[in-house]
């Protein structure tokens, strides 16, 4: 700030003894101390204050632009989840027109795959399993529509999330 070297200082401090005297001397140095102190207090703390607020800043654009990053990732989920979703329903579509008739029929008159069957198509003739494995054919496991199906996780051990006791017990006593 100021280029005040030892030989400056030393001439100021000649001219205040001579000036103020021996008396008052130490006086006018304890208040010249505390005025540079107060000056010194108030330069750290604006500059505190305006290295917050350039904090402040630069957390508010970091925060705008993790915000606008997030809106654009949710955008692109959104418009590939709709892709995604057109082209099942596209497969969907071609896998419930029959296969001979699937090429000249028009896309108005195919069937949507939700539509379930016919109520006036005649239920398929139970057949004994004992009769399937005699033909060679192996028995498929049969369960009606308003049951849910288990995908074969039935026992499947789900893990653990909670959080563990805050007591504290040795390995031992936890097995």
């Amino acid at each position: 700030m100021f280029d005040i070297g030892f030989s400056e200082v030393f001439v100021i401090a000649i001219v205040a003894l001579i000036v103020l005297g021996p008396e008052r001397l130490p006086k006018a140095a304890r208040f010249a101390g505390l005025w540079v102190r107060r000056a010194r207090a108030q330069w750290y703390s604006v500059k505190s204050e305006l290295e917050n607020e350039l904090a402040d800043e630069e957390l508010k654009r970091s925060l705008r632009q993790a915000q606008s990053d997030l809106r654009d990732a949710q955008a692109q989920l959104r418009d590939s989840g709709q892709a995604m979703r057109n082209e099942v329903d596209e497969l969907n579509r071609r896998i419930a027109a029959p296969a001979g008739a699937g090429a000249t029929q028009a896309p108005a008159a195919e069937v949507p795959p939700d539509d379930a069957a016919p109520a006036s198509a005649p239920p398929e003739p139970a057949r004994d399993d004992a009769a399937n494995v005699a033909a060679g054919d192996t028995p498929l496991p049969t369960h009606d529509a308003s049951s849910s199906f288990d995908h074969g996780h039935a026992g499947a051990a789900l893990p653990d999330y909670r959080p563990r006791s805050p007591s504290t017990t040795s390995d031992d006593e936890r097995r």
